[in-house]
């Protein structure tokens, strides 16, 4: 091997494929975008005034305070399944997809007030769902 060669690393290594990247990367966006949702749920609950959309005073059906406490937990569950999600376990995988999923349908109540954001998240959920779905057996090898 020369100088300018870079040694190559294979799965063989102990360091996993490329799959077990994506899900490494899954559980570091669910924990990335669970604090988000735990800021904007901190947010909601302090300044109210911030999420106010031409129409109202309620966030769709329910209070801001309400949403904030919504947002925290779900939050706090999403920051969960993806720091759980890097035991390989499947039933972590499991809660992750779940959580990421219902994500979706939470952002999408999010359009109205912030549509560049919520599409944002959305679309983070969604490739967190195909790393988690697309070749699990081979991540999970890695983990």
């Amino acid at each position: 091997m020369t100088k300018s060669e870079v040694p190559r690393v294979t799965p063989e290594a102990g360091l996993g494929g490329p799959w077990t990247g994506w899900a490494i990367f899954a559980s570091v966006m669910l924990v990335v975008v669970g604090v988000v949702n735990i800021i904007q749920g901190l947010v909601a609950l302090t300044k109210e005034d911030y999420f106010l959309v031409a129409g109202g005073e309620k966030l769709l059906i329910t209070s801001f305070a309400t949403w904030g406490w919504i947002m925290l937990i779900w939050g706090a569950i999403q920051v969960t399944a993806g720091a759980g999600l890097n035991s390989g376990k499947g039933w972590a995988r499991l809660l992750a997809i779940g959580v990421a999923c219902i994500s979706i349908l939470i952002q999408t109540l999010f359009l109205a007030a912030f549509p560049v954001w919520s599409v944002i998240i959305i679309a983070l959920d969604v490739i967190v769902i195909y790393a988690l779905t697309a070749r699990w057996g081979e991540a999970r090898a890695g983990l």
